[in-house]
């Protein structure tokens, strides 16, 4: 429908008061529900000749519900209806039609769908670490909207291939594991490998999408490249080697430090040899105490003068 048409028939709407039929405004086209990463999105196209301003209401409904409004009078051509209480194993149709001022087109209904049969899981996260000729493989799930990958599918594994850079498609291998780390142990040493991952759903025969692919090189058995062993092996040896020569040129002198020749004093030894003795009294045994006299002679002072006065 022309814009100039479609103002016409709404200015005659006000005017008369009445609203315009909605067989007026073109109906949203390619109508789709889907799912990614167990979310609930509706996505549409703008009617055919749409006019400026076009907005548009979308609403939802399950087998066991009446529809449910999801998105009011909005311009972008999608509606997200995650948020709204969903089911993880629930069955949902989406609906949606466009409005313009009073105006409003028919329904249109999307297909229907089973959120964790018809969602697309996308790819897990990979990272490669090479320990020698060995490389560990650690898988992350994807991050679901609602739940996650091992709550709503318990038996899940992960297809693990994994080549030499340098082979074509025939020399791929592949390992199914339940486990997120894995080490991948029939490698060759000094090779670059590279890791593809894919999540399996058995139940439904559902697959995610693929992961990155993600390379790596392996060294030697072990860890550490040759060289680097060879090395600290050369260091050891010479520092073990100096060592013995240094002991044997001065073994001589440490010889005589910790085993001594010479011999002590006799009587050195027997001071050496003897108990210990008290000092208090081992001086009186080389002092024994002795009594001793002395006579003394006294001489008066008269006495003294008289005999010189004599003299």
């Amino acid at each position: 429908m022309a814009p100039s048409i479609t103002a016409l028939f709404l200015l005659c709407s006000a005017f008369s008061g009445s609203t315009v039929l909605s067989a007026l405004l073109g109906k949203p086209i390619n109508v789709h529900l889907s799912s990614y990463n167990m979310n609930l999105v509706l996505k549409w196209d703008p009617p055919e000749g749409a006019v400026t301003g076009l907005l548009y209401t979308a609403k939802y409904k399950s087998p066991v519900t009446k529809y449910r409004p999801g998105c009011v009078n909005v311009s972008a051509l999608e509606c997200d209806f995650t948020s709204q209480h969903i089911s993880t194993y629930g069955e949902y149709t989406g609906g949606v039609q466009a409005v313009w001022g009073v105006e409003s087109s028919t329904w249109v209904e999307s297909n229907p769908i089973t959120l964790d049969k018809d969602t697309i899981i996308g790819p897990p996260s990979v990272s490669v670490v090479s320990k020698g000729a060995t490389m560990e493989v650690g898988i992350e799930d994807p991050v679901l909207r609602i739940s996650n990958v091992r709550s709503v599918y318990a038996g899940a594994t992960y297809n693990i291939t994994y080549w030499k850079s340098s082979q074509s498609e025939k020399g791929r291998s592949s390992r199914v594991v339940q486990r997120t780390r894995v080490i991948l142990n029939d490698l060759d040493s000094w090779s670059e490998y590279c890791v593809q991952v894919q999540i399996n759903i058995l139940r439904s025969a559902k697959t995610s999408m693929l992961s990155n692919i993600t390379c790596d090189s392996t060294t030697a058995e072990g860890n550490g490249a040759p060289w680097m062993a060879a090395v600290l092996a050369f260091l050891g040896i010479s520092v073990a080697v100096a060592l013995a020569a240094a002991v044997v040129i001065k073994w001589k002198r440490i010889s005589t430090f910790l085993f001594p020749n010479d011999t002590l004093p006799q009587c050195l030894k027997e001071s050496v040899l003897a108990p210990a003795v008290p000092p208090l009294q081992s001086l009186k045994e080389l002092h024994p105490q002795e009594e001793t006299c002395v006579q003394l002679l006294l001489i008066s002072g008269d006495r003294s003068t008289k005999e010189e006065t004599e003299g």
